[in-house]
């Protein structure tokens, strides 16, 4: 089993220079965060990479295809449900194998994870990041850990089943107030917070294209956006195909939260999302 004490060994690696974010954020060009989920039941790419050889080779993969942040995950937060929960063991055994050797690649490693525990195994171990879909409000013990470790945090807009009732654009808003305040409360640099309003979680199909055409609205916060609208469901409602035939739909989406203040793009794909976003920068460079 493995354990979730601080690591002994002198292969541990040193986590990156807490201001790497800020300095990648100042070249002004969306940031492209590549998926790498280690789990049996991801919506999109379950099973793919079990296997740690496979999944190493798909962290160089992504690196080499222009990423600049690699999101490792082992427990699914699928958003349609579906998902099954882990424990904080089974989730270390399955980054045990990779974790380092991904990390030793040089390119900032986030951690997607809503357990403390996790996130500072991981930190300790090289993790750059943490990726919290539930904001710091899930586990109370995040926000100290994040703050402990001076790493960039993406908070998470999430509600635990969607309704269509809801003006979703002031729910994101009340629960990024919400998530800033513990932030603010544990000592966690604001500069280091990034706010990501969850396409697909706790959200209809149309909740989720409201909240990437309203995504300008949320630059009111002051803080870098993080959209991950990659495969997800919205766009099977709009042109219907299976998530591993969504990648028009995902760039669709990517490049209108890019020009709508989206400073982060979470996606499965990252060669054609990094086309698509240099050659929409390069149009926009003209208007």
């Amino acid at each position: 089993m493995v354990s979730l004490k601080n690591p002994t060994s002198a292969h541990a690696t040193t986590r990156n220079s807490p201001s790497w974010l800020a300095g990648l954020l100042a070249e002004g060009r969306p940031l492209v965060m590549g998926v790498l989920n280690v789990t049996p039941d991801s919506f999109s790419d379950g099973g793919q990479f079990l296997d740690p050889e496979i999944a190493i080779a798909q962290g160089r993969r992504m690196i080499a295809e222009g990423a600049d942040i690699i999101d490792v995950g082992a427990e699914s937060t699928r958003p349609y449900g579906g998902a099954v929960r882990v424990s904080a063991e089974e989730e270390l055994r399955r980054l045990e194998p990779i974790l380092a050797p991904l990390c030793a690649l040089g390119t900032p490693l986030s951690i997607d994870t809503m357990k403390a525990g996790v996130a500072r195994w991981a930190i300790e171990r090289g993790a750059a990041m943490v990726n919290d879909v539930w904001g710091l409000q899930r586990d109370p013990d995040m926000a100290a850990v994040v703050s402990q470790s001076a790493v960039p945090v993406v908070m998470m807009h999430n509600r635990d089943a969607a309704d269509p009732s809801l003006d979703i654009m002031a729910d994101i808003e009340a629960f990024f107030e919400r998530s800033l305040a513990i932030a603010a409360q544990a000592g966690i640099a604001r500069e280091q917070i990034v706010l990501d309003p969850g396409i697909g979680f706790g959200k209809t199909p149309e909740q989720s294209v409201e909240a990437i055409a309203r995504l300008a609205r949320l630059k009111s916060f002051g803080l870098p956006l993080l959209v991950g609208a990659s495969r997800k469901r919205f766009i099977d409602k709009l042109s219907p195909a299976p998530p591993d035939r969504r990648l028009g739909g995902s760039i669709a989406a990517h490049v209108i939260s890019m020009l709508n203040g989206a400073s982060i793009l979470r996606v499965h794909d990252v060669a054609e999302t990094v086309q698509a976003v240099r050659v929409a920068a390069a149009m926009r460079a003209f208007s």
